[in-house]
């Protein structure tokens, strides 16, 4: 098994997991009721401030202040989860014999590159819908192979991959 050296809590480390429990805590229903009661009686004391500029600048700041710190930390916490469902697609693709290890760390690939290799799965999927088999699966190295093979076997076949 990888083990990965354990370090001490560094500031990376501390904001990792601040980011991560600030962004479950923001997420909780708890924390829009919390929100929007704040909101209310910051309306409620409208008429106390009599509507004023500081009373109005006040919400302002606040919320700016609030969402200023949240993108961070949201999208520390959205790298963090999008690294970790890449590096589990990765081991699946790396573990399985048929699939294409090309595939593994498509995420640096260029969007033209992304859109080149869509092309080949809507190939794929061309192949599949002719096969007629619900359970059938190719990898982007084995489909035109194995398609050629299907239809070399049977009278009057071509093939559908240029």
């Amino acid at each position: 098994m990888l083990q990965t050296p354990r370090s001490k809590m560094g500031p990376s480390k501390v904001f990792d997991r601040t980011a991560t429990a600030v962004t479950r805590a923001a997420g909780r229903p708890r924390a829009f009721i919390t929100a929007a009661i704040f909101i209310i009686i910051w309306a409620c004391t409208g008429p106390f401030f009599g509507f004023s500029t500081t009373w109005q600048l006040i919400i302002n700041t606040g919320t700016t202040i609030i969402t200023f710190l949240m993108v961070f930390t949201i999208q520390q916490t959205q790298n963090k989860d999008t690294l970790a469902l890449q590096l589990k697609l990765n081991e699946l693709i790396a573990c399985n014999e048929k699939a294409s290890n090309r595939l593994i760390e498509i995420e640096d690939l260029t969007e033209q590159e992304l859109i080149v290799l869509k092309k080949f799965y809507v190939r794929l999927s061309a192949l599949a819908k002719k096969e007629n088999d619900l359970y059938g699966s190719h990898s982007i190295d084995e489909a035109a192979n194995y398609h050629r093979e299907k239809r070399r076997r049977k009278p009057g076949g071509g093939s559908v991959i240029e």
